[in-house]
């Protein structure tokens, strides 16, 4: 069982106080980072200032970030199937012939 640790991540200008494993710790922190990386870009691009609007904008990329690998993984594991099953194919022919 993971020890439980009390951290406090800063996001937007807010301190989140946290109890989490200590697993995951360092996926955590990064991912506050990321986003404080993210909301200076939309600011310097875009000029938004409210806070609200930048985070809906973070929250937005993240997850189509998600979505796309989610739709990348399937067209892959679609690939890797085609193949096999040609692959197969030719083995079957290989046998009964």
């Amino acid at each position: 069982m993971s020890e439980k640790l009390k951290i406090k991540l800063s996001i937007a200008n807010r301190v989140y106080p946290l109890t989490i494993d200590s697993s995951q710790e360092e996926g955590l922190r990064k991912a506050a980072k990321n986003i404080e990386v993210m909301i200076k870009q939309f600011e310097q691009s875009y000029s938004v200032r409210d806070k609200q609007d930048v985070l809906a904008m973070c929250a937005l990329q993240f997850a189509s970030q998600v979505e796309q690998k989610t739709i990348d993984k399937e067209n892959v594991n679609q690939k890797v199937e085609d193949k096999l099953t040609t692959l197969n194919d030719l083995l079957q022919s290989y046998i009964v012939s």
